[in-house]
């Protein structure tokens, strides 16, 4: 059993995150902003916690993340304005991925997108662009740490029911056609915290055909 704080905790897939990680007999702590959402977040079985990540400082993260084997980042703006997307996606990221490395927590969970980077080829003009920029930043930034770091990196969301499989680096034809279901990524993330394999790799995957448990556990699936 492991303790593992995830923070976002309201978001779809860390509601979905939590229940898999707490159906598997570990502790789980849901950081998240809204008190109205306590009730939901409990009822996943984590231990809900409200906390204002975007506001809060480096050593605040840490004093919460403290005690944990290890931390996911779920948390966005989601889709809010430019500030917020940078203010949360962005330095709240980086700051979070510094609180862990304060903390002692080394093993570090990242839900990113399938397509982040330097080169996402979003256009200053679109209204992606903040999060885009965002996310390439604090996925740099984790890369670069001292953290036994993953990167979740799923195509676009869906809320189909899981199926357990998924296309790990899709070619881009494919990539543009199909989507994740949100409790595949859910089921991504909790295999990647199980597998040591994962440490030091970025996961891009749509839904697919491989085993989620063996598409984690090999670089070249």
């Amino acid at each position: 059993m492991s303790r593992i704080a995830i923070l976002g905790g309201h978001g779809k897939v860390a509601l979905l995150l939590a229940r898999d990680l707490t159906g598997a007999g570990h502790q789980v702590t849901s950081l998240f902003r809204n008190p109205e959402h306590t009730d939901e977040v409990a009822a996943t079985g984590a231990e809900p916690v409200v906390f204002d990540l975007e506001s809060a400082a480096t050593d605040e993260i840490a004093a919460r993340l403290s005690g944990h084997d290890a931390v996911v980042f779920s948390a966005g703006a989601g889709g809010g304005s430019p500030e917020r997307t940078w203010a949360v996606d962005r330095d709240a990221a980086i700051r979070s991925i510094d609180a862990a490395a304060t903390a002692g927590v080394r093993r570090y969970v990242m839900v990113s997108y399938l397509g982040a980077g330097p080169d996402h080829g979003i256009d200053p003009s679109d209204g992606f662009y903040a999060y885009a920029e965002s996310k390439a930043a604090a996925d740099a930034y984790l890369r670069d740490s001292s953290l036994d770091w993953t990167i979740v990196a799923p195509g676009s969301l869906t809320l189909d029911e899981p199926t357990g499989a998924i296309e790990v680096d899709p070619p881009a034809d494919r990539a543009s056609r199909a989507g994740s279901s949100r409790a595949n990524v859910a089921l991504v993330v909790a295999a990647a915290l199980a597998d040591p394999a994962s440490v030091g790799r970025t996961i891009g995957f749509t839904d697919g055909s491989t085993p989620i448990e063996q598409a984690v556990a090999s670089p070249a699936a």
